[in-house]
C-alpha cells in the first residue's frame, strides 16, 4: 500500500468522509442503468462510472478528464492533502487547474500539479491580481463538481466555472466567467510538493503562446533526482480571443509580490540556500470582457516545442466537444470489453465495476514519445508513473490480460526497455525516474504473467520473449550495486536462502530491513522466472527456480505463538537463528501508534507495510505448504477465521489481497464466497470515500473488479480462483484475439448479493461447465487456456446448500509441492 508512506505506524484512522460531489454524477448513472433495465442497448458503459469513488478518505483517486493510460489527467489542485491535485472535501481551497496527475498514488506531498492556470477577477487591473497561491486561492461553490470519462467541471465560488477535456498530452480548457474582465496566472514553479529545481518561462504575446519548462523533484524516490516536465500553453483560441495585459511576476510567503506589466521571460534557478522556491508564472488579461475562454495546453517530458506540437497535434483546431466525444470513444473502447448484464444486476454493483474498471485504464501514464535522460529517443513504448510493481502484479496485470493484449505487451515491452536501459527490470517509476523498491522485484512477475498467457502471440505483439528471459535472470542472478531503486539483494538472498537481518554485503547498498517480506517477495519473484523458464523449455531453470520459490519456507518459525496459534512468518539472522517478534506488530491491533512499519531505516518489524500475521498467508506459487505449516486444512481455517473476526484483516493492504479467497486451499471455497462478499460490502462503495485507503495505481479496484466476477487470479499463471460472481452474468471481450466469453450464473439470486449472505439464498458454486463440458479442473478453479482464451460459455451453477459446495471435489488449486504447473499451456 503505496499511501502508507506517510503513515508509518499500524494504527487505524478514523475518517469523516467530506461534502459529496454534485448530485448530478448519481444522477445520470441512476438514469443509464434504468434505461438498460427498461431493455435499452447499452452504447455508453462511461454513463456508469463515477470517477469521484476515492477521492476522500486517503483513496488519492484523481477525477480528472483523462484518456485511457494518458498522460494527462486534468483536475484542479486542492490545498491539504490532495496527492492527486482533487479531493472531495469542500473545506479545502483550489489553487489551480493542471495537466498532470497521477491518480491513486500516496505521496503526501503530491505527485505533478505543474504548471496550474488560475482564472481570477482583477477589478484594479493587472496590478491588483492575486498571484501568489495563499492569495488567489478560493474555495468551490458547492453541487457543481462534477466528471465523467473524458471530462472534468467544477466552479469556484465566485461563479467562475472550469471545465476540461483531454487527449493523450494535451488538454482543451473552458472557463466561463459571469462578468468583468477574464484575468488568469500561470505558473513555473509551483508544483504540488513545491519541488522546483528551476526553469525558465518564454511569453509570446503575438503568438498568444507561454512555453514553460523546467526541472522537479520526484515524489516518490530520492531526492536527489530531477524529472523535466515542459508545457505550451495556446491562450487565443486559434485567434477568436485578444490578448488584453500580459507579463510576468515572482513571489514568496514574506511579502515579496513583484509583477512586471509587459515583460515575457523567466528564467530561475533552483534556491541553493532552501526553503520554499520562489512562486512564479505568467499574468495575462483577455480583451473585450469575453464570457467564455477557451485555453489549449499541451505537455512533453522532451520540450517546450514538443508540448506546443503535441497540443497542436492533438487538439489543433478541434471544438471542445469533438475532443470530449473523442475522449469518450476511447473510453467506451475499453469500457465494453467486460459487459455486465447491467439490467439484472444491483446499480451499486454495477457503478462499483465500471468505476473500478475505468480506474484500472487510468494508469500507467502511457508517455510514449517523451522519453528523457536514458530514455531519450527509445523506440519502444515508454510509460510514466509505475507506482508500483509491488501493488499491481497482483490484480491489476492479469485483469489486463483477460482483455487488452494489445496495451498490456506495451507495458511488458516498457519493463523489458527498463532493464536494456538501467540494467535492472522497473520496480516503481515516480515522475520518469526509478522509484523505491517496497519489496522484491515485482516487475518480474508482471512480465512472467504476460509471457504465460501470451506466449504465442508475444512477438506479433512486439515482445521477445528470449530478451524477456535474460532480463529475468539478470534480476535473478545479478545483484545490482544500489537495489533501493531496482533489482534485489540477491548475493546475501542466494547465500543463505532467505534474505537474513543483519547481513554483511560488501558489494551492494540498500536499506536492509523488510527481511521477512523481502524474502517472500523474492520467492514470488523467482516462481516469475520459473514460469517463463518453463515456456521457453530451458529445463535447467526451471530446476533451479522452482527451488528457489520455496524459499519462502526459509523464514518459518514454527516456535512463535500468538493467539493461540503456532508458527509464523520472522525475519532470520545470517547464523540461522530467528528474531522473535510479535506478531501483531504494524497491524491495525499493535498498540504502539509510533512503530515504523515502512521504508523509514527505523522499521525493525522485518515486514513492509504489514503484520506477520498478515504476510505469513503470502506464498501464492505454494500455499498447499503453508496449509501444512499451519497444521493442516482444519487448523488454516480457524486461522483465516481468526484473521479476520479478531482485525488483523487490512482490504487496502495488497499482502492481504489473497487471503478472502485462501480457504480454497484447505477445500473449503464457500467460506471463500461468504468472505468475499464481506470485503467488499465493508470496504467499497460508491460514495467519494469508498475505498479502503489509497487506490494504489487500481490495486483496489481491479481487486474489488475481480471479486465482483467471482475471480481471483494467481498472478504469473493461468489459473483464477472460482469464487461466486455478484452478477447474473457478463461477458468478457478480446479484441485482439477475437474471441468473446461470457459467464452465466445459473441460480443467481439477487439476495445473495449482500454483506451476509442470507441462509437459503443462492451463492456456493455447486458446479462449473465450459461450453456445455464439465470443468477438466473442478469447480474452484479455471484456466485462461480453457476460457478466456478460447472463448465460449462458462456456466457456474450455484446453490444454497453451503455444505455441499465447501469443498473442491478433489481438484483443489495448484501448488508447487503438489505439482502445480507441471507444465506450460
Amino acid at each position: 500500500m503505496f499511501g502508507a508512506v506517510l503513515i508509518l505506524a499500524a494504527a487505524a484512522v478514523t475518517v469523516t468522509v467530506h461534502a459529496q460531489p454534485s448530485p448530478d454524477v448519481q444522477k445520470g448513472i441512476a438514469k443509464a442503468i434504468k434505461n438498460a433495465k427498461n431493455g435499452g442497448k447499452v452504447t455508453d458503459f462511461t454513463a456508469f462510472v463515477n470517477p469521484f469513488i476515492g477521492t476522500d478518505n486517503f483513496g488519492d483517486v484523481c477525477p480528472g478528464a483523462s484518456v485511457p493510460f494518458g498522460m494527462v489527467k486534468v483536475t484542479t489542485d486542492n490545498t491539504g492533502y490532495a496527492p492527486a491535485g482533487y479531493v472531495a472535501d469542500n473545506t479545502q481551497f483550489i489553487q489551480g487547474v493542471s495537466p498532470l496527475h497521477d491518480s491513486g498514488t500516496g505521496s503526501s506531498l503530491g505527485s505533478y500539479g505543474n504548471f496550474k492556470i488560475m482564472p481570477q477577477f482583477c477589478p484594479g487591473g493587472f496590478n491588483t491580481c492575486k498571484t501568489i497561491l495563499s492569495q488567489r486561492q478560493r474555495l468551490r461553490k458547492n453541487n457543481t463538481d462534477f466528471a465523467s470519462p473524458g471530462y472534468f467541471a467544477q466552479t469556484l465560488d465566485n461563479d467562475i466555472k472550469i471545465e476540461a477535456t483531454a487527449t493523450r498530452r494535451a488538454a482543451l480548457e473552458r472557463f466561463t466567467f459571469p462578468e468583468g474582465t477574464p484575468f488568469f496566472s500561470v505558473d513555473l514553479g509551483n508544483d504540488s510538493p513545491l519541488s522546483f529545481g528551476g526553469g525558465s518561462l518564454d511569453f509570446d504575446p503575438a503568438a498568444g503562446r507561454i512555453k514553460i519548462g523546467g526541472r522537479w523533484r520526484p515524489s516518490f524516490g530520492p531526492s536527489l533526482f530531477f524529472y523535466q516536465a515542459f508545457a505550451c500553453y495556446d491562450i487565443l483560441d486559434n485567434g477568436k480571443q485578444t490578448l488584453g495585459e500580459f507579463g510576468v511576476w515572482t513571489a514568496d510567503n514574506f511579502g515579496m509580490d513583484a509583477k512586471a506589466l509587459g515583460q515575457t521571460h523567466l528564467n530561475l534557478s533552483i534556491n541553493l540556500i532552501g526553503s520554499s522556491p520562489y512562486q512564479s508564472g505568467a499574468l495575462f488579461s483577455l480583451a473585450g470582457n469575453p464570457s467564455e475562454v477557451n485555453i489549449r495546453v499541451g505537455v512533453s517530458f522532451v520540450s517546450a516545442d514538443q508540448a506546443c506540437q503535441n497540443a497542436e497535434t492533438e487538439i489543433g483546431m478541434s471544438s471542445f466537444e469533438e475532443i470530449q466525444d473523442l475522449a469518450v470513444s476511447q473510453w467506451n473502447d475499453k469500457l465494453s470489453r467486460i459487459e455486465l448484464d447491467v439490467a439484472r444486476s444491483a446499480p451499486n454493483i454495477t457503478e462499483i465495476f465500471y468505476s473500478s474498471y475505468y480506474r484500472s485504464f487510468l494508469t500507467p501514464n502511457n508517455a510514449t514519445g517523451e522519453g528523457s535522460g536514458a530514455f531519450a529517443g527509445t523506440t519502444s513504448p515508454y510509460f510514466d508513473s509505475l507506482y508500483c510493481s509491488w501493488d499491481t502484479f497482483r490484480t491489476w496485470a492479469p485483469l489486463l490480460s483477460l482483455t487488452s493484449p494489445v496495451d498490456y505487451a506495451e507495458v511488458v515491452e516498457n519493463y523489458i526497455d527498463g532493464w536494456r536501459k538501467n540494467g535492472v527490470i522497473p520496480e516503481c517509476r515516480s515522475n520518469q525516474l526509478p522509484g523505491w523498491t517496497q519489496g522484491g522485484s515485482d516487475g518480474t512477475n508482471i512480465l512472467a504473467d504476460f509471457a504465460v498467457k501470451y506466449h504465442a502471440e508475444a512477438a506479433s505483439l512486439g515482445v521477445d520473449l528470449n530478451e524477456m528471459f535474460t532480463a529475468l535472470l539478470s534480476d535473478g542472478e545479478e545483484n545490482p550495486p544500489e537495489w533501493n531503486t531496482g533489482g534485489r539483494q540477491i548475493n546475501v538472498y542466494k547465500a543463505h536462502g532467505f534474505v537474513p537481518f543483519a547481513a554483511f554485503d560488501a558489494t551492494s547498498t540498500g536499506r536492509q530491513t523488510r527481511e521477512g517480506s523481502r524474502t517472500l517477495e523474492y520467492a514470488m519473484n523467482d516462481f516469475g522466472i520459473r514460469q517463463v523458464a518453463q515456456v521457453l523449455g530451458h529445463a535447467d531453470e526451471v530446476t533451479t527456480y522452482t527451488n528457489r520459490s520455496t524459499w519462502f519456507k526459509n523464514v518459518w518459525d514454527p516456535t512463535v505463538k500468538s493467539d493461540g496459534f503456532e508458527g509464523f512468518m520472522q525475519k532470520r539472522f545470517g547464523n540461522g537463528t530467528f528474531k522473535n517478534l510479535n506478531p501483531v506488530d504494524c497491524s491495525p491491533l499493535d498498540t504502539n501508534s509510533s512503530r515504523a512499519c515502512s521504508l523509514t531505516q527505523d522499521n525493525q518489524n522485518g515486514f513492509y507495510e504489514s503484520s506477520s500475521w498478515e504476510y505469513s498467508f503470502f506464498a501464492p506459487q505454494d500455499m498447499a505448504t503453508l496449509v501444512d505449516l499451519m497444521g493442516g486444512n482444519e487448523t488454516f481455517v480457524k486461522r483465516l477465521d481468526h484473521f479476520f473476526n479478531k482485525g488483523y484483516y487490512l482490504a487496502g493492504n495488497e499482502p492481504s489481497f489473497g487471503t478472502p479467497s485462501a480457504y480454497h486451499y484447505a477445500d473449503h471455497p464457500a467460506k471463500s464466497v461468504q468472505r468475499g462478499r464481506q470485503v467488499l460490502f465493508e470496504n467499497f462503495d460508491i460514495t467519494a470515500g469508498g475505498l479502503p485507503g489509497n487506490d494504489d495505481q487500481a490495486a483496489m479496484a481491479t481487486f474489488a473488479a475481480f471479486h465482483i466476477l467471482g475471480l481471483f487470479p494467481i498472478p504469473s499463471t493461468t489459473q483464477f480462483l472460482i469464487i461466486s460472481p455478484f452478477v447474473p452474468s457478463y461477458t468478457v471481450h478480446n479484441p485482439h484475439l477475437g474471441v468473446s466469453t461470457t459467464v452465466t450464473v445459473d441460480g443467481f439470486d439477487p439476495a445473495s448479493v449482500k454483506r451476509n449472505i442470507p441462509d437459503g439464498a443462492a451463492a456456493y458454486v455447486a458446479n462449473v461447465t465450459v461450453n456445455g463440458v464439465p470443468s477438466v479442473t473442478g469447480r474452484c478453479f479455471i484456466d485462461f487456456f480453457d476460457t478466456f482464451k478460447k472463448g465460449g460459455n462458462i456456466t457456474i451453477t450455484v446453490t444454497s446448500n453451503m455444505d455441499e459446495a465447501d469443498s473442491c471435489e478433489g481438484s483443489l488449486p495448484d501448488s508447487l509441492s503438489t505439482g502445480g504447473w507441471a507444465s506450460a499451456r
